[in-house]
């Protein structure tokens, strides 16, 4: 008899912010594959037996490959296993989900897809930078900063400069490695002098957010200030912070 896929969103890093629903799934589970960004807290829910695989999921650095992860899921299920799926943030924001629960389904097997908090909701919720307000801005773009193979860069380069000239806040996730060219496409829609913030390990007891414009961001980036995992907000939302709660150390540029 098969088993079940749950694809479980484990929020942006604070082992508090998990769902409900997350948790529940969490002890139930047969087996759990899980990414590197998920909060090592969580396994200790799960129940005694419980098979526990490590996916990595680092920049540049996979303990197992996406294809390896897919044929996993398809095997342990195929089992009789519940295998639980335990991803970062959200399963379908940036984070491959829809792949993971298509190719289980094409096996005809269960596949349920239980939401989690996004990175960036997290880290803009404890930077004290909102996405969006009243006075402020009414509208934002999320992006990722990392191109699948085969991807054209300077038309990614192309969207990314109307999306800064047509979004109040640009969020990119994703972006440290290349963040350099990330910003000077930003920088000839925006100018030098737009307000910038970088959230690394956001929600986490390590988060530490670095405050500045563009330029700034990029020289802070340029000395190995900036490193992953990071959440990079730009424009007047920024400035916000000065008045919000927020929490973590900061460092200005």
């Amino acid at each position: 008899m098969a088993g079940k896929v749950m694809i479980v969103g484990a929020g942006p890093g604070d082992l508090t912010l998990i769902t409900v629903k997350a948790l529940e799934a969490i002890r139930a589970a047969d087996a759990i594959i899980y990414d590197r960004l998920v909060p090592q807290e969580l396994l200790g829910y799960a129940k005694e037996g419980c098979i526990k695989i490590y996916a990595g999921k680092g920049p540049g650095r996979h303990e197992l490959s996406q294809d390896e992860i897919n044929r996993l899921l398809v095997k342990l299920a195929s089992e009789g296993k519940l295998v639980v799926r335990l991803k970062g943030g959200d399963p379908y924001t940036f984070g491959r989900g829809e792949e993971e629960c298509a190719f289980v389904m094409s096996h005809n097997i269960e596949c349920e897809v239980v939401p989690g908090i996004p990175s960036f909701v997290g880290a803009s919720a404890y930077a004290g930078i909102p996405l969006a307000g009243r006075g402020f801005a009414s509208s934002f773009a999320v992006i990722t900063g990392h191109l699948a193979e085969g991807k054209d860069y300077e038309d990614y380069l192309r969207k990314l400069r109307l999306l800064a000239e047509g979004a109040d806040t640009l969020v990119i996730l994703m972006g440290v490695s290349n963040l350099d060219a990330l910003l000077d496409a930003i920088k000839e829609v925006r100018g030098p002098e737009e307000t910038a913030a970088a959230v690394m390990w956001a929600t986490t007891r390590r988060q530490v957010t670095v405050v500045g414009t563009l330029s700034s961001l990029r020289e802070a980036w340029s000395k190995g200030v900036i490193t992953n995992p990071a959440v990079i907000y730009i424009g007047k939302a920024v400035s916000e912070r000065v008045r919000l709660w927020r929490r973590g150390a900061e460092y200005f540029t």
